[in-house]
């Protein structure tokens, strides 16, 4: 029995330390309008940790998922859409003790998205831990296209 709940400690302690390191995207705010042919800035988030994470990469896509579709988008497990950034993630320190990285990402034409509903969707790949362990997050918001 005591190894059963030690082994329920333990999981509970890594999914909360998993949990404190999940990143997020801080701009565009879910439900704003961005437009074809535009370049816009996404700024993804990553919390303080007093465990540290060795970042490995991002990918970030943009998927449409128009109204007359399913209710919501599909899982950016199973879709990240049309691929706007793959490559490093640097997060830096800004003033409040904010860890973010902008990027200045370019939509493409209305040939390869359709207007209305769209998902942007963030895929992060990160090491934590002396072991360490790869962690994968994804995070998404639902954001408007536009012409």
């Amino acid at each position: 029995m005591k190894l059963i709940l030690n082994i329920l400690t333990i999981s509970c302690l890594y999914i909360a330390t998993v949990w404190g390191q999940a990143s997020h995207i801080g701009f565009p705010l879910a439900g704003d309008t961005i437009h074809f042919n535009t370049n816009i800035t996404v700024q993804i988030v990553r919390p303080n940790s007093i465990q540290g994470s060795t970042e490995v990469g991002i990918a970030i896509g943009l998927l449409s998922c128009p109204v007359s579709q399913e209710a919501d988008c599909p899982s950016p497990a199973g879709q990240l859409g049309s691929i706007l950034y793959t490559g490093p993630f640097a997060p830096t320190v800004h003033p409040m003790a904010q860890i973010y990285e902008n990027f200045t990402l370019t939509v493409p034409s209305a040939g390869f998205l359709a207007t209305g509903r769209a998902q942007l969707a963030v895929a992060r790949l990160h090491l934590i831990g002396a072991g360490p362990s790869p962690i994968l997050e994804l995070s998404n918001i639902t954001v408007n296209l536009a012409n």
